[in-house]
């Protein structure tokens, strides 16, 4: 008997269904990332071969270069309560709109006097490069330097706030002079902070 042939028929698949979650998404994505803002302090990190990524929270990153010092803490909260704190150590007053722009920049670079002029900048503006001249770190008459205010504070902060540790990172220029950094350590070493990270970028493969 010859054999029957069966008709061939072309395979359609309706892509609809994957091209609306494709959407979704590509649109979740897009509203729930945060822009990347430009550093206001700009430095070479050196390389290692560490793979550590550090934490997202409750962290405060002490960046150094060109002989300035920025200071910076994560979480809006956090850099909320650290100004408040810091505007009745040194008596300068901050409104709640001041405090509320401060809590969106990532980190600062001058003394707490010029920090209400840096608050009311753009950002574009306020990063410009050499218009910050960085945080005291010097004590003045036996009293202890800003950035040590503005390290305790943060701790104190963070303790208030989310109930657990603050931890400190640095982030240097690989071309920095050693004696910035060691008043740093030497800052952090007076409030017992003995445990911190060091920021690097990662070294290629030869």
């Amino acid at each position: 008997m010859p054999r029957v042939k069966v008709p061939r028929k072309s395979t359609a698949i309706d892509m609809t269904a994957m091209c609306d979650v494709a959407s979704l998404l590509l649109t979740f994505f897009i509203l729930t990332a945060t822009a990347r803002q430009p550093e206001a302090l700009t430095v070479d990190t050196p390389t290692s071969t560490v793979k550590i990524k550090l934490p997202e929270s409750n962290i405060a990153t002490i960046t150094v270069g060109h002989g300035k010092v920025f200071f910076g803490v994560q979480g809006q909260p956090i850099r909320e309560r650290v100004l408040q704190k810091m505007s009745e150590r040194y008596k300068v007053p901050f409104s709640a709109e001041d405090i509320k722009r401060f809590s969106l920049m990532d980190n600062f670079g001058v003394p707490i006097n010029q920090l209400k002029q840096v608050i009311d900048m753009k950002g574009a503006d306020r990063n410009k490069e050499g218009l910050q001249p960085g945080i005291p770190v010097d004590s003045v008459g036996g009293a202890a330097s800003q950035l040590h205010e503005w390290i305790y504070q943060a701790r104190i902060a963070t303790k208030e706030i989310n109930d657990e540790s603050l931890r400190i990172s640095i982030k240097g220029d690989a071309n920095e002079e050693y004696p910035t950094i060691k008043k740093i350590i030497d800052i952090l070493q007076k409030q017992k902070v003995n445990k911190f990270s060091l920021v690097t970028s990662m070294e290629g493969a030869d």
